[in-house]
């Protein structure tokens, strides 16, 4: 049998196992199901409360109690149209996008040496990977300003993207090294035997099979780019303000315009709902592989 036969006969054994029969799956009982629904619902009420005053005036979004029964309309999102989010969500987007391309490119050749091909002391690196999460990113905030203001690179949008692949880094190490070493070493044998090189193994073995792990991780180095306040709100004033920036601006000397707030909100949810989404699948799949052996 040749190594690509070999590649070939390992990964059918794996889609099979993939698609075993679901009737061995352990199932709750029905007391555990209600227990599970009543808690999805306690995490979803306040979100579907956001978007359901997203859709209220701004006089019955501040009724206390709240009016459940207010007309609804979508005055506030046609005012968010116009106020320009467009910007904003661009910028959100690029920097997350950006960051999370480099996090991947950077993060998985680090976990193969860390778990396929395991460098020496690698225990020390994870740690060491892990240590820079330590510091508060508050304590960081002054160092990293008078840097930033130095380069010249105040109010520029590849500047959040370096700060957060720096900062999303040692999660997506830590994260693919786990997902990797799940990857059966018979692949990998049979991959070299047949003179693949570390890219070619990387691109074609490893990334195919560790797609669940790679879709769970780059999710979440996007989501937590995404959400990033600190840094955007600090390093950039009018060119580079991102979509939680924007968020801030409804809180105002007048007041809180909640209603327009949830509209807004809402809108800067939407591409991590749709992403995660349409990830699902390879997201559960990944947060849950090795779990169960």
């Amino acid at each position: 049998m040749t190594a690509r036969a070999a590649t070939t006969t390992v990964l059918r054994r794996l889609r099979h196992r993939e698609h075993a029969d679901p009737g061995q799956t352990p199932r709750l009982s029905p007391l555990w199901t209600f227990i599970v629904w009543l808690a999805t619902l306690a995490f979803f009420a306040p979100v579907a409360w956001m978007v359901l005053t997203a859709f209220h005036q701004e006089a019955d979004a501040a009724t206390n109690p709240p009016s459940l029964l207010a007309p609804l309309t979508l005055d506030q999102f046609s005012l968010l149209l116009e106020r320009d989010i467009t910007p904003f969500l661009l910028n959100s987007a690029m920097a997350s996008v950006f960051s999370t391309l480099l996090v991947l490119l950077l993060a998985v050749p680090a976990a193969y040496a860390l778990s396929i091909k395991p460098v020496e002391k690698w225990t020390d690196v994870m740690f060491f990977f892990l240590s820079t999460k330590f510091l508060p990113l508050i304590a960081a905030l002054l160092p990293i300003y008078m840097i930033v203001k130095d380069l010249g690179m105040l109010d520029n949008i590849w500047t959040l993207v370096l700060l957060y692949t720096a900062m999303n880094l040692p999660i997506a190490v830590w994260m693919m090294r786990s997902f990797l070493a799940e990857v059966p070493k018979e692949i990998l044998e049979a991959a070299e035997v047949d003179g693949a090189g570390l890219p070619t193994v990387l691109l074609r073995i490893v990334a195919p099979v560790a797609m669940p792990g790679l879709a769970a991780t780059s999710l979440i180095c996007f989501i937590f780019s995404w959400n990033e306040f600190m840094f955007a709100v600090n390093l950039t004033a009018t060119q580079a303000s991102t979509a939680p920036v924007f968020l801030v601006g409804f809180i105002t000397n007048e007041g809180l315009f909640l209603a327009r707030l949830c509209a807004a909100a809402t809108l800067v949810s939407l591409p991590v709902l749709i992403a995660g989404f349409a990830a699902q699948d390879k997201l559960v799949r990944g947060l849950s592989l090795g779990a169960v052996k």
